[in-house]
C-alpha cells in the first residue's frame, strides 16, 4: 500500500475511514471505479467495492482492499439495503459510501436513514438526486429556474414524434429520462439522423401492445446544439452548506459514442464564466456532494446544460491538482471532518480513455498524429505504472469482446 498523501496544509486522508464504492450498473469497463480505487487506495484508505468479480479488470488493482459480490439492483431497495448493511457489518466500522452511478446516488439519498448506522456520506435533500438525474425532471427544473438547456419534447404518439422532429429539426438527440432503468444493451443517448431511426427508437419505449414502458421513459427528444462552441463539463464538490470546496471545468475533445457520449479525451481548461454558471446551477437546484455536469456552447455564446450527474464523473481524475488533490479525496476529507485545502489547479492537464480511443481510431483511416494523444496524455483511464494488472486485464477482455462480436456478426 502506498503511503498516505500529505496536502500542503498538512492534512492526511484518514485511514480509519474506509470507503465502499457502490455501482448498480453492470459495466466491466467502468474506468471511474478503477480511478476511485487508485485515488483513495494510494492515499492509504482501505477501499472496498461492489463489483462483478474477477471478470472486472478493476478487481485486479493492488489498491483494492476487498471486492464484494454484486448487489441486488436499486430497483429492489429492501434487498440492496440489506446487502449494504451486511457489507457494513463485515467492514466493522463506519465507511464512506461512494455512489459511482446515478441509481446508486438516488438510492443513498432516498434511504439515508437505513444506511447511516454503517456509512457516512454527504447530507442531501432526499428528492434532489432523482430530480437532477431524471432528464425530464431536470428539464422542468431548468425551466423553473431559468437555466439554459436545449429545447426538447416528450412525444406520446407517432404523430407527436413527427411533430417534434419538425419543430426541433433533424438530426436531434434522443435520451431516455431514466437511463439507469434501461434494458441491457440499450443506449441512454442516441444521435438520431432520420425519421425512420426516430420512430424505431420511439417504438422501443412501448411494449408489444403499444403501452408505454415506464421503466426508462419517457423518451426525451432534444434539439441538437451544433458543436462549434465545443462540449464542456464541470466537476465539483459542495458541502452541507452548499459551499463550493473544489472543482474544475474541462473541454471534451473526443466522445464515445461521437457527439452523444462520455469523455474519451478531455482537457482541464480555465473557464471562469462556466465555473460561475455551474456553481449557480448547483446552488439553485440544492445539490450537495460530488457531481458531474455536461454543457454545450452554442454559436451565441450560451452554455446549455445537457446532463446533471449526481456522482463522481468517470473522468474525475482529470481534475487532479498539483498536490494530488482530486474529488474523491476531497469527498473523503470533508466526510472525515478534515479541512479541504485550497486547490492548486493544473490547467492544461489531459486524460485519455485508451480502449475507447483505440476503438474509435480503428473505425476510421489512420492519420498522421493518430497515436500522438496516447503519447502525450497526462492521465490514462487504465494504464498506470504502479498498477499494471487492470490495464492488462482490460486489454484481454477487450480482445475477447471484439472476437465475440465478430462471431455474432
Amino acid at each position: 500500500m502506498a503511503s498516505t498523501t500529505l496536502t500542503p496544509a498538512g492534512t492526511r486522508l484518514d485511514p480509519g475511514l474506509p470507503a465502499l464504492l457502490l455501482r448498480t450498473d453492470r459495466n466491466l469497463f467502468h474506468h471511474g471505479t478503477l480511478a476511485a480505487i487508485r485515488s483513495l487506495g494510494r492515499a492509504g484508505v482501505p477501499v472496498h467495492a461492489i463489483m462483478e468479480g474477477r471478470a472486472n479488470p478493476a478487481s485486479r488493482s493492488r489498491y483494492l482492499y476487498r471486492g464484494h459480490p454484486w448487489a441486488p439492483p436499486a430497483g429492489q431497495p429492501a434487498e440492496l439495503a440489506g446487502r449494504l448493511r451486511a457489507i457494513g457489518e463485515r467492514i466493522g466500522r463506519p465507511a464512506l459510501l461512494v455512489p459511482m452511478d446515478d441509481a446508486g446516488a438516488i438510492f443513498i439519498a432516498e434511504h439515508a436513514g437505513a444506511l447511516r448506522p454503517h456509512f457516512v456520506f454527504p447530507r442531501q435533500d432526499p428528492d434532489v438526486p432523482r430530480r437532477v438525474a431524471d432528464k425530464s425532471l431536470l428539464r422542468d427544473a431548468c425551466e423553473e429556474h431559468g437555466i439554459v438547456c436545449p429545447p426538447s419534447r416528450t412525444p406520446t404518439s407517432a404523430a407527436e414524434v413527427d411533430k417534434a422532429a419538425e419543430e426541433l429539426g433533424l438530426p436531434l438527440i434522443a435520451k431516455w429520462a431514466r437511463p439507469w432503468r434501461l434494458r441491457r444493451g440499450m443506449r441512454s443517448t442516441t444521435f438520431v439522423r432520420t425519421p425512420d431511426e426516430l420512430h424505431r427508437l420511439f417504438a422501443a419505449t412501448r411494449d408489444p401492445d403499444g403501452v408505454p414502458d415506464g421503466d426508462a421513459g419517457p423518451l426525451l427528444l432534444q434539439r441538437r446544439i451544433p458543436p462549434g462552441g465545443g462540449d464542456w463539463f464541470f466537476h465539483g464538490y459542495f458541502d452541507a452548506d452548499l459551499g463550493y470546496l473544489f472543482g474544475g471545468t474541462g473541454r471534451k475533445h473526443l466522445a464515445h459514442p461521437p457527439q452523444a457520449g462520455h469523455t474519451v479525451i478531455g482537457k482541464w481548461v480555465a473557464n471562469p464564466e462556466l465555473e460561475r454558471l455551474a456553481v449557480r446551477i448547483v446552488r439553485l437546484l440544492g445539490y450537495r456532494g460530488v457531481l458531474d455536469l455536461d454543457f454545450r456552447l452554442d454559436a451565441d455564446g450560451a452554455y446549455h446544460l445537457l446532463d446533471f450527474n449526481p456522482r463522481l464523473g468517470a473522468q474525475f481524475r482529470l481534475f487532479t491538482d498539483r498536490d494530488g488533490l482530486d474529488l474523491a479525496r476531497v469527498l473523503h476529507l470533508d466526510q472525515s471532518g478534515r479541512r479541504v485545502p485550497d486547490a492548486r489547479p493544473a490547467f492544461g492537464r489531459t486524460l485519455l480513455v485508451e480502449n475507447h480511443y483505440l476503438q474509435q481510431s480503428a473505425r476510421r483511416p489512420l492519420r498522421a498524429g493518430t497515436l500522438r494523444p496516447l503519447r502525450e496524455a497526462d492521465e490514462f483511464a487504465w494504464y498506470a505504472g504502479d498498477d499494471l494488472p487492470p490495464f492488462l486485464a482490460m486489454g484481454r477482455r477487450s480482445v475477447l469482446r471484439a472476437v465475440e462480436r465478430l462471431r455474432t456478426r
